[in-house]
């Protein structure tokens, strides 16, 4: 097992170990009109691979960037030259955003030897640390990937938690997304959230800039405000699957490692017409 987050220093150290792999999880919400391969290409950590979560998913789903297969899930890194006896590093060009998907996603199917690049790219710009536009050298190869299913949660599990099947469901979507307030950004998807859910933005476990986790015992203690730092197992959620991740790894990195990740989460629940809506008074 290796740390959960490593910081900068930590990588830029050990970047020439060749077993030490760095991942550019960078992915952009739609709005804002950003593309995130051109800007891995444009400059990355030297020896990243660019992993894109909108192609390595479920492309049959319906839902946005679900999770493959593990036979895919193989394929798909061993193509990236990332074996399993690999440190993977993952990181993204936002801070903390997108990073903490792959990071969920390479556990998800087993692999334990993956952490995040606490501050992401703006700390390792920040600290000058080097950069390049350079193609990465790849040599694929074998990597096995075996799904460990107490990790992802589906529908059934959540219509289950929903009907007090003993997990807590905790969504990290903005305050006014979660009460119904403010508008779903996806067109067709309702409202609100599920019934009994509790709320924990995902920004409350990170700096001002989003870029670091808080120290320990501030999520510790932001987790109790929240009702979860409850001996039930977790489930988190958000919008697509993706910041429901760094409450995870928020998480495991208090202390906590009963959770799942709603890979559906609000896009799948909302857009049906079978599952219970929950709204504030004023949403």
């Amino acid at each position: 097992m290796v740390d959960a987050l490593v910081s900068a220093e930590w990588l830029a150290a050990n970047l020439a170990d060749p077993k030490v792999k760095p991942v550019d999880a960078t992915w952009f919400l739609p709005p804002t009109d950003r593309n995130a391969i051109a800007e891995y290409e444009a400059s990355h950590i030297p020896g990243a691979v660019y992993f894109d979560i909108d192609r390595i998913a479920d492309q049959d789903s319906g839902l946005p960037h679900t999770m493959p297969s593990a036979e895919q899930f193989t394929e798909a890194v061993g193509v990236l030259g990332i074996g399993n006896d690999d440190h993977v590093v993952v990181y993204d060009g936002q801070g903390i955003f997108s990073g903490p998907r792959v990071w969920w996603m390479f556990r998800a199917f087993g692999h334990d030897r993956v952490s995040l690049l606490d501050g992401g790219l703006p700390e390792w710009r920040r600290r000058n640390l080097p950069l390049t536009a350079e193609p990465t050298a790849v040599t694929p190869t074998s990597f096995s990937a075996k799904l460990v299913p107490q990790l992802l949660a589906r529908l059934s599990d959540v219509q289950q938690a929903v009907a007090g099947g003993g997990s807590l469901i905790a969504d990290v979507r903005s305050p006014g997304r979660f009460d119904g307030s403010a508008p779903e950004p996806r067109p067709g998807v309702r409202s609100g959230h599920m019934p009994g859910a509790l709320n924990l933005h995902y920004a409350n476990l990170l700096d001002e800039a989003a870029e670091f986790f808080l120290p320990v015992s501030e999520i510790q203690a932001r987790l109790k405000t929240a009702g979860l730092d409850q001996p039930k197992p977790v489930i988190t959620t958000c919008g697509s699957g993706v910041t429901a991740c760094i409450l995870s790894l928020g998480m495991l990195v208090a202390g906590y490692d009963n959770w799942a990740v709603y890979d559906g989460s609000w896009s799948e629940w909302g857009s049906r017409d079978d599952t219970p809506v929950e709204r504030s008074a004023s949403g």
